[in-house]
Parts: structure tokens; C-alpha cells; sequence
């Protein structure tokens, strides 16, 4: 599983963050079909309650792909 975190310091997200970081988490698999619906409808930033930018889409899918 993919683990996202927003941190609840800096209010940034994080893809697989170490166990020191703490803030709202949402977990995705590595099917590229499971991470398109986590942001199709803003699923994703809803639950994490921020905004998730197309750029991390893309990187999350390119690290996917490179597994």
C-alpha cells in the first residue's frame, strides 16, 4: 500500500513518509486503476482535507510504474 500523509506540522503531503511523521493518512494500492479513482472527484483531498495537485498524481503514478 501507498501510504499518503498530510503532515500536521507543515500541512505538507507526504507519499510513504517514515513513522516520525503524524497528520491525517489515506492509503492507496499500487493499481494504477485504484489511484485514478482516488482523485477522480477530489476523493483523495476530501479525505486528507487539502488540496492535492495533479503534479502528485503524476508522481505517484510514475513511481508505480517504475515498481
Amino acid at each position: 500500500m501507498i501510504k499518503i500523509t498530510k503532515d500536521f506540522k507543515t500541512k505538507n503531503l507526504i507519499v510513504n513518509p517514515d513513522s516520525l511523521t503524524f497528520g491525517r493518512s489515506a492509503y492507496l494500492c499500487y493499481n494504477t486503476e485504484c489511484i485514478e479513482n482516488a482523485f477522480k472527484k477530489n476523493r483523495l483531498a476530501k479525505h486528507l482535507k487539502t488540496a492535492v495537485s495533479e503534479e502528485l498524481k503524476g508522481q505517484i503514478l510514475r513511481w508505480v510504474t517504475k515498481q
